[in-house]
């Protein structure tokens, strides 16, 4: 959430293994108080880990949860060659579908602009759902009255929002105003990435701009009909959020490949009450943990990324 960054990385030279470690002083403790959202973005990071790593032609076998006495300790991968044999039971990749995803890396970015009133055509939506399958969770496009649900549901999230000082405390904190200046904060959402005010339309898109006023943005109308794709999983424990976190980023690079953009919908997450509605309609079963907007249109500027030095530790 709001480009907090909250990962660590430390890698072991002498057993090609890293460890990811979840970052708690960069949690938003109000709008995440349980951590799930926090464990999603350190899952989005170790997926960007193992394509990397598969890029490179490594056999990355990862093991979540490595030690229950630690916590922050998140994940541990091991690089393989297909010569070696897997150390316990790690799971090991598909690095060759992983490794395709590798250029949508540096090209994946939010859009917070309009998107076109362009289906997402079913055989890309199907690629999607076997992407998020392919992570040990469930994606699915809601439609007709279960899409007008979700979209009520944002907007009550959206008006507890407003009036919650919590929630604007935290987005004053990771909203970062006026032109980047040299040594300016890596982290954090840059006015430049808040897109424009929404004039009219349905799609769900947070404003940024919280109470304050940023000088010169416009004003735009978004889809009438917007593209939400739901991601759940079957149970909600730290196990299943990083696996979610996997599975995001998974399809986000996926679509990033062709050509779909992408922004995140969190604002009913961030409440109980309004997170339980979201659950698959036909089964009343599972845990949504994202809601993702997807259709045509811009790809998004970059938003700032802190100094390797920062994020990775390397041993001996």
């Amino acid at each position: 959430m709001h480009n907090a960054q909250p990962w660590r990385f430390r890698y072991h030279r002498h057993s090609r293994t890293f460890e990811i470690h979840a970052d708690f002083g960069r949690g938003l403790p109000h709008s995440d108080p349980d951590t799930r959202a926090l464990h999603l973005g350190c899952g989005a990071a170790l997926l960007n880990l193992r394509v990397a790593a598969a890029h490179e032609g490594w056999n990355p076998q990862t093991r979540l949860l490595p030690d229950p006495a630690d916590g922050a300790l998140l994940a541990r991968t091991r690089l393989t060659d297909a010569t070696e044999a897997a150390d316990g039971p790690a799971e090991s990749d598909d690095s060759g579908g992983l490794a395709a995803l590798h250029p949508a890396i540096h090209r994946r970015h939010s859009s917070r602009f309009p998107f076109e009133e362009r289906l997402v055509p079913e055989p890309v939506r199907e690629a999607l759902v076997a992407a998020a399958r392919a992570e040990g969770a469930l994606l699915m496009f809601p439609a007709s009255w279960h899409l007008r649900q979700v979209l009520d549901l944002v907007q009550e999230a959206e008006a507890r929002n407003r009036t919650d000082p919590g929630t604007r405390t935290e987005l004053d904190q990771w909203t970062r105003l006026g032109t980047p200046a040299e040594g300016a904060a890596g982290d954090g959402v840059p006015e430049y990435a808040f897109g424009p005010r929404k004039r009219g339309g349905s799609a769900p898109v947070r404003d940024f701009e919280s109470s304050r006023t940023v000088a010169g943005r416009d004003a735009t109308d978004f889809e009438r009909t917007p593209q939400l794709a739901l991601l759940s999983t079957g149970r909600d424990r730290a196990e299943d959020w990083l696996r979610a976190g996997q599975a995001m980023e998974r399809v986000l690079l996926l679509a990033t490949l062709h050509g779909v953009a992408s922004s995140f919908v969190t604002q009913p997450l961030e409440w109980q009450d309004l997170r339980w509605p979201l659950r698959d309609p036909l089964s009343g079963t599972g845990y949504t943990q994202m809601i993702l907007r997807l259709g045509y249109g811009p790809e998004g500027p970059a938003s700032p990324r802190r100094p390797v030095t920062d994020v990775l530790d390397i041993r001996p």
